[in-house]
């Protein structure tokens, strides 16, 4: 969906314009990549998915990733296995915009995670998060910008969901997660900001109390990631969290930096 090349191509044929997105935090390991690969790199069914020498497949109720790839904007290698394990899982569908052309799905809200890099060296085991989305019509076209955060709770996970649309409108969502999936609303305070990303892009999320940045993960012309604590639940608690604006993605200087991080291979 940042694909610039598939931007570029009218947007006719997705096959032709797959990536599989890997980034790497660790004490002293950051490593990126996101190299994008055409129609004839890309074998897709049922249960697997190969993007070149990458392979993600289902499996004994696991989702498993065998990662073969390289770094961007450094080639440096990057291979390793990660395995999910569903802890939680939810049906249902949620629209985020107006005119329900986008949904989203947080598919396993809670799942368990190993992973083993040989390329860095790295291995985490832990706690995870599996979604989905989906839409009709370019992101860009459907939203100015989005806060998005996922915490886990003793039985199940919290979701946070702040999009402000492409015509000015807004939709929240406060979803607590149960064991068993059931996913329920919940009244969230007002949003409140966090500090500016090193790209100036703008952060919030809902807090009871004040709500803090514990370190900036990812922080791009458009896009940022980071690990917050906020006040939620009646708890202090730790969120993965991310804010994306839609109108600096917009921005065709942004679109030609893309490639620096996404390149596009044209071997297998």
């Amino acid at each position: 969906m940042f694909s610039p090349y598939y931007a570029w191509s009218g947007r006719g044929d997705p096959l032709n314009h797959c990536a599989l997105n890997v980034c790497l935090y660790g004490p002293g390991v950051r490593r990126w990549a996101m190299t994008e690969r055409r129609r004839g790199a890309v074998e897709a069914n049922a249960d697997s998915l190969a993007l070149g020498p990458s392979q993600v497949r289902f499996e004994d109720g696991a989702l498993i990733y065998d990662i073969a790839e390289y770094g961007a904007p450094l080639p440096k290698g990057v291979r390793g296995r990660v395995v999910i394990r569903p802890e939680v899982e939810q049906g249902e569908t949620f629209t985020l915009d107006g005119a329900g052309r986008h949904v989203w799905r947080p598919v396993w809200p809670r799942a368990r995670v190993e992973a083993r890099f040989d390329a860095p060296e790295l291995t985490f085991s832990g706690d995870g998060y599996v979604d989905m989305n989906a839409g009709s019509e370019p992101l860009e076209a459907g939203f100015r910008s989005w806060n998005w955060a996922r915490t886990p709770t003793h039985d199940g996970a919290a979701v946070l969901y702040d999009s402000v649309w492409a015509d000015g409108g807004r939709r929240s969502l406060a979803l607590r997660i149960d064991g068993a999936g059931r996913a329920e609303g919940f009244d969230a305070p007002v949003e409140q900001a966090l500090p500016k990303t090193g790209w100036r892009v703008d952060r919030a999320v809902r807090s009871d109390g004040r709500a803090r940045v514990i370190t900036t993960l990812e922080d791009t012309p458009f896009y940022s990631r980071s690990l917050i604590e906020t006040g939620l639940l009646g708890a202090r608690r730790t969120w993965m969290h991310e804010s994306l604006d839609l109108t600096r993605f917009s921005s065709p200087v942004v679109k030609m930096m893309l490639p620096f991080r996404m390149p596009r291979a044209y071997w297998r």
